[in-house]
């Protein structure tokens, strides 16, 4: 697509002409891809929830969420879709070892696993990532807040992921000052895809997508309401649903980022520009996604 001296507008019409792969009229919920989704805690149950519900509107067939054992049960209610997978909390409310097991079988048996919305306590965090990520199997993985940190022990991912920093996660995982970052956030992006073998969006109004061969997206988004609690989990949640779909990571991105704004820009105009809640984002997905399949129907900008 683009190349280290440039990059590639992102917007409606570079999806229309990178479109998704077709889904068969008679294709079952296995085939449409099975979904991990590791998020929430004792604090911040929601997350899961719109990680989850986002993953199932981008198109995923089947999703499983494990989350904390304190929040589990109403975590079931709430989202009936959803296998719902206690884990064991440490006092710092991280997910520990003892919560390994149960994920394996589930981690192997997904397409893709989503990682890190709403999960607690650094230090317990990375070491229950470092531990899971090798007994994944070949499930595409997508790293969101907390999860992320991962990259200060790994170093750098033996098969691509994708991470979602905003410019504060980002300075934070390159060492580097916010205003560093945002002083030059495409070189940013480069070099982080670059230095952990991972699809990076850098996301923000300006969002900067960079694979590890140095390919490089820009996205503009005018829509101060998606500056929101809980806006980043949705969109961690778009992408991982349709990396469930067997579509390339960096596609996935792609795609996730640009829908994410779309659904924002709907409720933009349905509402007001500031004031629509993340949990609506996901409801207008589904939509935007058959509209972006033909060239005639006029998008939300």
């Amino acid at each position: 697509m683009a190349s280290r001296s440039d990059f590639t507008r992102l917007d409606a019409a570079t999806l229309r002409s990178w479109p998704l792969p077709e889904i068969a009229p008679d294709a079952d919920k296995e085939e449409r891809g099975q979904i991990l989704v590791i998020a929430g805690s004792r604090e911040i149950a929601g997350a899961a929830m719109l990680a989850g519900t986002a993953a199932m509107r981008a198109g995923a067939g089947k999703l499983a969420i494990a989350t904390a054992a304190s929040v589990a049960v109403p975590l079931s209610l709430l989202v009936p879709e959803a296998r719902v997978i206690g884990l064991h909390e440490s006092p710092a409310g991280a997910f520990t070892a003892h919560g390994l097991d149960p994920l394996v079988d589930c981690g192997q048996r997904a397409s893709a696993v989503l990682i890190g919305p709403g999960l607690m306590d650094e230090a317990g965090t990375i070491a229950f990532v470092a531990a899971l990520l090798p007994r994944l199997g070949s499930a595409d993985v997508v790293l969101d807040a907390l999860a992320m940190d991962v990259v200060k022990k790994v170093r750098r991912f033996d098969r691509p992921v994708v991470l979602t920093p905003h410019a504060g996660e980002m300075a934070n995982l390159l060492d580097m000052s916010k205003e560093e970052v945002l002083a030059d956030p495409r070189a940013c992006v480069i070099r982080a895809a670059a230095q952990w073998n991972a699809v990076v969006a850098l996301k923000g109004a300006s969002t900067w997508l960079a694979d590890p061969q140095g390919s490089v997206w820009h996205h503009e988004a005018d829509l101060p309401g998606l500056a929101t609690s809980g806006s980043g989990d949705v969109l961690a949640g778009l992408i991982a649903g349709l990396a469930a779909r067997q579509v390339p990571l960096i596609q996935a991105a792609a795609w996730g980022i640009v829908l994410h704004a779309l659904a924002g820009a709907c409720l933009s105009r349905q509402q007001k520009p500031i004031g629509f809640l993340a949990r609506e984002l996901a409801a207008e997905v589904p939509a935007l996604m058959d509209q972006l399949r033909s060239a005639n129907v006029r998008l939300p900008q």
